[in-house]
């Protein structure tokens, strides 16, 4: 008999998955539109604009779509490795569900009528309808619910198992969590202080500067709450789909530590070009923004720790002949592992973006957006495509079929190739000047334009491979939900290896390391943040537009 995750707690997470899939296909939609658009080929119809269609992209994909498939995803892992949610927690997980799903539809429908056309940065002074700022509001205070749940049934194992480790899958959702709630309280700060009551008329005016620090203080987290679900799936779930074991237990624990600790006060590698904020102080959160490439190297090796000593025990021999043995034709390994290859290069381009010098030649391009589509749009989604296949049949009561597995694969690689091209044409471009958010067909050099063609071409070409693949992975999720056959899927946890160290109990010391990251963030964050209310224009009070 497979452990199972309760199937009241799979309502509540396949709720939050049948959103994030909805999402998928509306974002989808529009971003096959909008870079039709950028080909200068294709005009919108209805009146529609080109930056609607772009707002509803970016905030579908970029917000809604991950935001639900990772506290979904979280609550079955919750459930699955510590046990039922009690009553109390499971009501409180589908308050923040409803409340999520009520500022979901606030924002997309004042999107949706051209009232909230802002991108999904939303930044001043562009200005949306006040309920597009009290849906994202919504959005972010049940998402703090949901995630009060989570923290509600850790507390009551640890509990419950006094002197215990916490079982790894559910300490990582925990520190993901930690890191969310952290982060969002600056985009909180911005729409509640400053955007809701300038939209809303009480201020005339807002402090961009101030308004941008705060988005960036959560903008750069986010991309680490976007990717720390899919490190979960790689250290905890392929070790076990492989056949293998967690090369170490302590290591992974480090590793989403080190996460938590470097990614939140780094947000001013996003404003290097903003004057306001003295290079000092853009030089620290640079030189700490560099300190995250340490707990994913401890990543890579691990990972690949892993596949090694897997591919050994099967009696490869040679320096890549592990390589050989890994199943290949297993979707929920194939498909995130096609993810953790496209995170090299994206890695890299982030180091490029974080740079002082080097995100001169980048910044505001389209490279950037090359960029964003490798990390969010390949290593993420194509690792939560992978945890998919796995985890709806199993809240389903379904089965994975070999049909399913094939078609699976065949998605990967569809969405593989074309984001290669339109993530290849984007960052090539990108090196040649392109504008990051502009429509082509719009911009001012002519000639610019005309040797921009090709790459426009390619990128609606590449776009056009990768709705191909959203439709399949909307067929495949749809199957797996309602018409695969009635079964049981299993939900796979990997055992640590039995050579592993023990995990040692300071790393679930809280106290240590939110006293660190609270340290960290009033460095990084304190003198930067006084210095631009006190150097403000004057007469502005703080709510400048300038």
């Amino acid at each position: 008999m497979l452990a199972k995750v309760d199937v009241r707690d799979a309502r509540l997470a396949m709720a939050h998955l049948y959103t994030a899939f909805i999402a998928l296909a509306l974002g989808g939609l529009a971003g096959l539109l909008q870079v039709l658009v950028r080909s200068g080929r294709f005009t919108l119809p209805a009146n529609i604009g080109y930056y609607q269609v772009l707002t509803v992209h970016g905030v579908l994909l970029g917000l809604v779509l991950t935001t639900f498939f990772i506290i979904g995803f979280q609550h079955a892992a919750i459930s699955r490795t510590s046990g039922t949610y009690r009553k109390g927690a499971r009501l409180t997980g589908w308050i923040g569900f409803w409340v999520m799903l009520l500022g979901t539809g606030m924002a997309a429908v004042m999107i949706l009528l051209n009232e909230a056309t802002v991108l999904y940065t939303f930044y001043a002074p562009l200005q949306a309808h006040w309920i597009f700022y009290l849906g994202l509001t919504f959005v972010v205070i049940g998402s703090w619910i949901g995630g009060a749940a989570m923290i509600a049934e850790y507390i009551n194992w640890r509990k419950q198992h006094p002197g215990q480790t916490s079982p790894l899958l559910t300490f990582m959702a925990i520190i993901n969590m930690v890191l969310w709630i952290v982060a969002t309280l600056g985009v909180a700060g911005t729409v509640l202080f400053q955007l809701l009551p300038w939209s809303l008329g009480l201020v005339d005016e807002v402090d961009v500067l101030i308004s941008r620090t705060l988005f960036w203080y959560f903008g750069h987290p986010l991309v680490y709450f976007w990717l720390l679900p899919a490190y979960m799936a790689w250290y905890v779930i392929i070790p076990k789909v492989i056949g293998g074991k967690i090369f170490s237990d302590s290591l992974a624990r480090l590793s989403f530590i080190l996460f938590l600790l470097f990614s939140i006060p780094v947000g001013f590698h996003h404003q290097l070009v903003e004057p306001g904020i003295d290079a000092a102080w853009k030089f620290l959160q640079v030189t700490l923004t560099f300190m995250v490439v340490i707990p994913s190297l401890m990543t890579a090796f691990s990972l690949f720790a892993t596949f090694e000593m897997y591919g050994r025990s099967k009696g490869a021999t040679g320096l890549f002949g592990w390589f050989k043995k890994l199943p290949w034709g297993d979707a929920r390994f194939c498909v995130p592992f096609i993810g953790m290859v496209a995170f090299i290069p994206a890695g890299a381009g982030g180091l490029i973006n974080a740079s002082n010098q080097m995100n001169q030649v980048v910044h505001n391009t389209i490279w950037v957006t090359g960029h964003f589509h490798l990390t969010l749009a390949t290593s993420v989604v194509l690792t939560f495509f992978g945890i998919a296949y796995w985890l709806v049949p199993h809240l389903t009561g379904r089965v994975l079929t070999k049909a399913m597995n094939r078609l699976a694969i065949v998605q990967a690689i569809t969405w593989a190739v074309g984001m290669s091209i339109m993530s290849g044409a984007m960052h090539a471009v990108g090196l040649l000047g392109a504008p990051r958010r502009s429509s082509y067909s719009t911009y001012g050099d002519a000639q610019q334009a005309l040797d921009w063609i090709p790459y426009q071409v390619a990128q609606a070409v590449g776009g056009t491979i990768l709705f191909l693949g959203i439709i399949l992975i909307l067929y495949i999720f749809i199957n797996l939900a309602f018409f695969a056959p009635k079964g049981e899927e299993e939900f796979p946890i990997g055992e640590t290896a039995d050579e592993a160290e023990k995990t040692p109990m300071v790393l679930e010391n809280w106290k240590i390391w939110l006293t660190v990251l609270t340290a960290l963030i009033l460095v990084a964050y304190t003198i930067p943040f006084a210095e631009m209310i006190q150097n403000a224009p004057p007469g502005s009070k703080g709510f400048k537009l300038w």
